[in-house]
């Protein structure tokens, strides 16, 4: 259940509310897959391109991947992807 959270704005502030996470704390990304290295072809198993091959780029500081069709050759443009989503 998400947990709800309630702003006030004005001259009250939290205790350690512009408080900054350290790059020690920050998650770090996820492993890549075995076999994917940037120029892999993929193909996508969910969402509207679904079943399309596409390139592999990079993957981002979230874990997810950078694909692209590429957008001339068959439509497909610069798109996040999950590793679970991709073959």
């Amino acid at each position: 259940q998400a947990k709800q959270v309630f702003r006030t704005y004005g001259s009250k502030t939290r205790a350690g509310a512009g408080k900054k996470v350290k790059s020690a704390e920050r998650k770090k990304a996820p492993k890549l897959k075995k076999g994917l290295t940037p120029g892999t072809v993929l193909i996508l198993l969910a969402g509207r391109f679904r079943g399309s091959r596409v390139v592999f780029l990079k993957q981002l500081d979230s874990g997810l991947l950078l694909a692209t069709g590429p957008y001339g050759v068959n439509g497909v443009p610069l798109r996040r992807v999950n590793q679970r989503y991709c073959i």
